[in-house]
């Protein structure tokens, strides 16, 4: 096995455990992937000034996304739950939720899944629905917001690097996912109205939303997803050599399922590790569903699952209890409109 690859191999062990065995490095998680992808890039003898260039320019668009929204969203914030609450006199919660779930996913892509789930903390808030159903419509909301967040390169850092990875266009994962991904966020919307949850007294067993943000919080925010990104793009590169010799030759529908590991593993992390321009675009699709689905089951999977849990408390046990049967669902559903229909 040449060197190089098996030097990566070491690397990818590492990046895949390490924020599971070190509390340290999972709270600190952009500077362990910068360091990794400077690492992997050594070792695969690909760490250029053009790739450090490449590196540097990839997260700005997302970053600039991120603070923008972010910054409209903290300005706004007192507004926006007025306006929830005066809604709320007049619409259902339950209409609500399904409309928000809609919503937030299709419209993710372009405000970042970081600030729709923000946004969703606060709506869901505003609802004041019992805790089995906040949990519940979270988690669909979630599910939504993944998906939609994708069809854009300043949607998630997924988009982001399967983009520059793939180097195309803007809207080229529009055209290759909006068929599957929109009515997938309508269905996750009329899903979120089946059970009809109530409004509970100001008293109830809520999980209650930190403090307003300042803008000093947006702005670190930002700064963490350009180092995110940046170092997932070095990550890419790094690991090219395996990703050509142990994934390229892979069917499309293998592909799919290997990346259920992504309900306990950052799906961003994972499309550095696996997308590569030689594959085609069933191997890319197969991938990108695959990672998209399955990245919602648990909460590390997707950066929505992480704010919106960490902010209402709810418990990794929670979400899995609602969110891996509904993930099943909606692996198995994809899984045959992508290969058979």
């Amino acid at each position: 096995m040449p060197p190089e690859v098996l030097a990566n191999l070491l690397i990818l062990v590492v990046v895949l455990i390490g924020p599971f065995v070190s509390h340290h490095v999972e709270r600190n998680l952009e500077a362990f992937l910068f360091i990794m992808g400077v690492l992997s890039a050594l070792a695969s003898r690909v760490l250029t000034l053009h790739l450090i260039g490449e590196a540097a320019r990839q997260p700005v668009p997302i970053t600039i996304a991120v603070f923008i929204s972010g910054m409209i969203f903290t300005w706004g914030r007192e507004r926006f739950v007025r306006g929830v609450s005066r809604l709320l006199a007049h619409v259902a919660p339950v209409i609500l939720a399904a409309a928000a779930t809609a919503v937030l996913g299709l419209a993710s892509s372009v405000i970042t899944a970081i600030i729709a789930a923000l946004v969703l903390v606060e709506f869901i808030t505003a609802l004041r629905l019992p805790r089995s159903e906040e949990i519940r419509v979270v988690v669909i909301a979630c599910y939504s917001i993944g998906l939609g967040a994708a069809l854009t390169p300043i949607g998630e850092p997924l988009s982001t690097i399967a983009t520059a990875t793939l180097d195309k266009d803007f809207w080229y994962l529009a055209r290759l996912l909006a068929t599957y991904i929109v009515p997938g966020i309508l269905a996750l919307g009329a899903w979120a109205a089946v059970r009809r949850g109530k409004r509970v007294s100001q008293d109830g067993d809520l999980a209650r939303v930190g403090p307003s943000e300042s803008y000093a919080d947006v702005a670190l925010r930002a700064a963490r997803v350009y180092l995110f990104v940046m170092a997932l793009t070095l990550l890419g590169e790094g690991f090219r050599p395996v990703i050509d010799r142990f994934v390229i030759g892979l069917d499309a529908r293998l592909l799919y399922w290997i990346n259920m590991v992504s309900a306990v593993l950052d799906n961003a992390t994972l499309t550095a590790a696996e997308i590569s321009p030689r594959m085609t675009e069933d191997q890319v699709r197969a991938i990108l569903m695959g990672l998209l689905v399955s990245g919602g089951m648990l909460i590390p999977g997707n950066i929505p699952n992480i704010i919106a849990a960490g902010k209402l408390g709810i418990r990794s046990r929670e979400w899995a209890v609602a969110a891996v049967p509904l993930g099943l669902v909606l692996m198995v559903v994809y899984f045959v409109v992508l290969f058979f229909l």
